[in-house]
């Protein structure tokens, strides 16, 4: 566990690294907003397309080959952004770090395959602290390379460098938490198994709208990070150093809750009763941006609302594991992983659009909307649990 926890913290280190340059470095090449929107976009688009690839091909060859390999990827994606000198190299880039980004599902399977289900959410809330760290680490580097007169080179450089680190950590140290004879399982098209299509094998395990959430849930926080840097510079004149030291500190609450908080909470609250209270944080956060006018409280609306998202994807990582046959977990959650970057493609350009046509407090007004379905669905699982405990007791 503490060796996949260094070797996501070093490939969100990297991740982290491009979150508060981009905005204001791609400009410089005839970026306008709705450009930033699509680059954001073309990330995602990539990673939608091929992280339900690296689950399945995680069930068949192991999931330590498939993490080196996106690793590996994601390295060669940073060399070129870092030579980027036009726009259509950074669009280039941001797509293939998109297509290789299958690290956070593959990770969150082989988390699940060492881990026991009255552990899952803990399990999962490691790898979501290594997520919260690289989003301290990383933003505060990036801006602090970025410097005053910015540039891709030098941030480049070292989130490829931290990309190859953690490819060599996992080479070295990481064990294979699939061996082969259960992969053989696997792939001899059994019943839940490898085989059939990827509905098919929502429809009958019933998580069709389980995994619609990972959607909803990215949408509302992909529009959050694609706004706030836009919205502090038009309004306060911040820079991406400004917004690397806010997601940097939003990174060290994501450690604190999802590294130590998590655990205890599941056992007090459960998962579902917790996620009730972390989507409707998050709901609340986002309709605070819709009034937000004065720093504190444009900073505050942000805390709250990553704060409940941060408690989210552990869970929403640990109810498809359950739900899910070993044989067919790392498909899963490499699907769950799929339908994230789609939320991912939805939620820039829900925001950008907006933004272009109504301004800030639509765009964050749209955001809202997305996340209240988003609540709605808890509820629905949440009372549906409770009838079918009242009717068993």
């Amino acid at each position: 566990m503490a060796v996949l926890f260094s070797v996501v913290l070093l490939d969100l280190i990297g991740f982290g690294i491009v979150i508060p340059i981009l905005p204001f470095l791609s400009p410089q090449l005839g970026a306008d907003k709705l450009d930033i929107a699509f680059i954001i976009v073309a990330y995602a688009v990539g990673a939608g397309l091929f992280a339900p690839v690296w689950g399945r091909l995680s069930d068949r060859i192991g999931r330590k080959p498939v993490i080196m390999i996106c690793l590996a990827g994601a390295a060669v994606s940073y060399v070129v952004l870092g030579l980027a000198s036009a726009l259509w190299m950074v669009y280039a880039a941001r797509t293939l770090a998109g297509l290789m980004a299958g690290n956070v599902g593959v990770a969150s399977a082989m988390m699940a395959d060492i881990t026991l289900p009255k552990h899952r959410a803990k399990g999962m809330g490691v790898i979501g602290a290594a997520f919260g760290l690289g989003l301290v680490l990383g933003p505060m580097l990036g801006g602090l390379l970025a410097g005053d007169r910015p540039g891709f080179a030098l941030p480049c450089t070292v989130a490829g460098m931290m990309s190859v680190l953690a490819m060599i950590a996992a080479a070295v140290f990481l064990p294979e938490s699939l061996p082969a004879e259960k992969r053989s399982v696997t792939t001899a098209g059994r019943p839940g198994g490898g085989s059939g299509s990827t509905y098919t094998m929502l429809r009958l395990g019933g998580n069709r709208l389980l995994i619609l959430q990972f959607c909803l849930h990215n949408t509302c926080v992909s529009s959050l990070t694609y706004l706030f840097p836009l919205w502090a510079g038009d309004t306060l004149g911040w820079g991406p150093h400004q917004v690397g030291i806010v997601f940097g500190i939003q990174g060290a609450i994501m450690v604190v809750v999802q590294g130590g908080l998590i655990g205890p909470m599941v056992r007090a609250w459960g998962e579902l009763k917790l996620l009730r209270f972390t989507v409707s944080c998050l709901v609340i956060g986002l309709s605070m941006g819709v009034f937000a006018d004065t720093m504190p409280l444009m900073v505050g609306s942000i805390f709250v609302a990553m704060t409940g998202a941060t408690l989210c994807m552990p869970l929403l990582n640990a109810i498809v594991s359950h739900r899910s046959p070993a044989v067919i977990r790392g498909r899963m959650l490499g699907v769950a992983s799929a339908s994230a970057s789609w939320g991912r493609v939805v939620g820039p350009l829900l925001a950008g659009l907006n933004l272009t046509l109504f301004g800030y407090h639509v765009a964050w007004l749209g955001s809202v909307l997305v996340s209240v379905f988003y609540l709605g669905w808890v509820y629905r699982e949440y009372a549906l649990r409770s009838t079918t405990l009242d009717v068993t007791h």
